[in-house]
């Protein structure tokens, strides 16, 4: 999951230094917008695929597309900055 987190990463423009998200933290604010963008893109963007395709829209159903794809790179920051901080403070048993 690192690979494709450190190439979302990059793509927007959001690396910390140029850095791995193997030797950074994902912060608590990133993982917060991670999840504002599965939810106001991913989610919306899957069922504007759908209408898209069911229409014969191309141009809803790319557009869809589109905001799926960001929403699917912003749900794997989201789940990875989760991750850290699940290996990092483990529950008690």
């Amino acid at each position: 999951m690192l690979p494709v987190v450190d190439r979302f990463m990059a793509l927007m423009w959001s690396r910390p230094g140029g850095l791995s998200l193997q030797t950074t933290w994902v912060t608590p604010a990133t993982i917060w917008l991670a999840a504002a963008v599965v939810i106001a893109l991913g989610l919306p963007g899957l069922g504007a695929v759908v209408y898209g395709v069911a229409s014969g829209q191309i141009l809803i159903a790319a557009g869809g597309l589109l905001a799926t794809v960001l929403g699917a790179g912003a749900a794997t920051v989201a789940f990875y900055g989760i991750r850290q901080r699940r290996l990092s403070y483990p529950l008690p048993h």
